[in-house]
């Protein structure tokens, strides 16, 4: 249904032409498994989703692209990354912004493992103090897991003073980049990340059902699954290999057409030239809320760097109700409610009402912009 997209934080969209039009072509041409035989279908599935992990290598700066996992999203990458590298009685460090799919894994930890947790504080902007991360160190810390930037909030993590820290007492620190892959840069070796998760189908302008895990070449996680993998077939025990220790099961083969294409539009562009276009578009956006009446924006003020959400309340109306009517009325697309955060939302202080998220994404135009912002006009004259 076509629409004022503002939702680009949960999904991207539309996706550049070419993801479709190589998806399609691969149905119509090819459906074999890849891995799972010799014959000459087999093999170049094979080798297209290889190319994929060689895109993702020259995007992240990875120097092996087999230290890269397919996954089905950004979720299941951080439970194999957190539930394979601790073990019972480590210590790990997380913070006060994190998304479920770092809380949950760590919570069932806790409660299964016995794994001890300490969640580092941040202020209502979205930021942590360096000092409280020092004081969270144990001797028995082995991980800090910590989003590069907030789902609500938009505030951006110091991942490379975080990474220094981890590496002078010898802990490991795995990156959730749901908000930031293909929109800002990272390079996990001058960034110093360990393992990092994420997903296709935001950032990075492929289908909902990709994603993947990177992991440092000395960093060993036990597998989540055990199944096929077209390799050592006569042994009992997953394969040591990579990627194929962490890639039992058919991967979705189409989806990781249409995810390389994604990449490969973001490399023709450039992250930076991606990333300074929606700072401009997000600034326009915050300001022209910050005008409205009853309106206030959550997270870092105008001029300081966030990524492309804007996420906002307005005085004595439910989120729920606003986003209902940018739907309805408008025909507007947002997000409103808890966002999967309520550690996020326990920091802004809005975890009574939650809020309404307005996201953005490389394709969103200045006049959606002003459109959305006319809709918000006319919803708060009405208070």
């Amino acid at each position: 249904m076509k629409g004022y997209y503002f939702d680009h934080a949960a999904s991207s969209w539309p996706k550049p032409p070419q993801v479709t039009e190589a998806m399609v072509k691969w149905l119509e041409s090819n459906g074999a498994n890849p891995g799972r035989g010799s014959h000459q279908s087999a093999m170049e599935a094979a080798r297209t989703i290889y190319r994929c992990r060689v895109s993702l290598a020259e995007l992240f700066g990875i120097a092996n692209p087999n230290d890269i996992s397919f996954t089905a999203n950004a979720t299941e990458a951080l439970n194999i990354a957190i539930k394979g590298f601790l073990h019972q009685g480590d210590h790990v460090i997380s913070t006060g912004l994190e998304h479920n799919s770092v809380r949950r894994p760590l919570e069932w930890m806790r409660q299964e493992k016995q794994v001890s947790i300490t969640y580092v504080p941040a202020d209502k902007q979205g930021r942590i103090q360096l000092d409280q991360v020092e004081k969270a160190f144990h001797a028995n810390t082995k991980l800090l897991v910590c989003s590069h930037a907030s789902n609500l909030l938009g505030s951006i993590l110091p991942v490379e003073k975080l990474a220094e820290m981890c590496k002078a007492r010898g802990v490991r620190l795995l990156v959730d980049a749901a908000q930031t892959a293909g929109a800002y840069p990272i390079d996990v070796r001058s960034m110093g990340i360990d393992m990092l998760a994420f997903p296709g189908h935001k950032g990075l302008l492929g289908p909902q059902g990709t994603g993947g895990l990177y992991l440092h070449p000395e960093v060993e996680v036990e597998p989540l699954f055990h199944g096929g993998t077209g390799s050592r077939s006569e042994e009992t025990s997953q394969p040591k290999t990579r990627p194929d220790r962490y890639e039992a099961g058919t991967r979705n083969t189409v989806g990781i057409v249409g995810l390389d294409q994604g990449i490969r539009y973001i490399m023709q562009e450039t992250v930076a030239v991606i990333r300074e276009k929606e700072s401009r578009m997000i600034r326009i956006l915050m300001e022209g809320l910050q005008d409205l009446n009853g309106v206030s924006c959550l997270g870092p003020p105008v001029g300081e760097e966030r990524t492309s959400i804007v996420a906002f309340t307005v005085e004595a109306k439910d989120p729920a109700e606003v986003a209902h009517q940018l739907d309805r009325n408008y025909n507007i697309a947002v997000r409103a409610g808890y966002h999967c955060t309520p550690l996020g939302h326990q920091t802004a202080g809005t975890l009574g009402t939650g809020a309404i998220r307005a996201s953005i994404g490389y394709f969103t135009t200045i006049d959606e912009i002003e459109y959305l912002l006319h809709a918000m006009r006319e919803i708060t004259r009405k208070s």
